[in-house]
């Protein structure tokens, strides 16, 4: 069954889409969607990364509703060029 929300992408261009949510009461991995292993590196033994394992309560996948329009930049008015000191 599909958890659908309404979410927002910001890659490469905003837009709104519509995508599943993970199993809130999943036994496996509680909600998140899905399970991080950390890894270490095998000669020093130090923290090098972690590895990310979906869950097979949820897909990863969004449909592109509507794209958002860009807001033009604007540099803000009355302000002064000398310094506060």
């Amino acid at each position: 069954m599909l958890r659908l929300r309404l979410k927002v992408l910001g890659c490469p261009r905003r837009a709104l889409a519509l995508s599943d949510t993970p199993r809130p009461d999943c036994p496996d991995c509680q909600g998140v969607g899905g399970i991080a292993h950390d890894y270490g590196d095998p000669e020093t033994g130090e923290y090098a990364g972690t590895h990310w394992q979906p869950c097979l309560c949820w897909t990863q996948w969004a449909v592109i509703l509507l794209p958002l329009p860009r807001w033009p930049r604007r540099t803000p008015t009355g302000y002064s060029d000398e310094p506060p000191f």
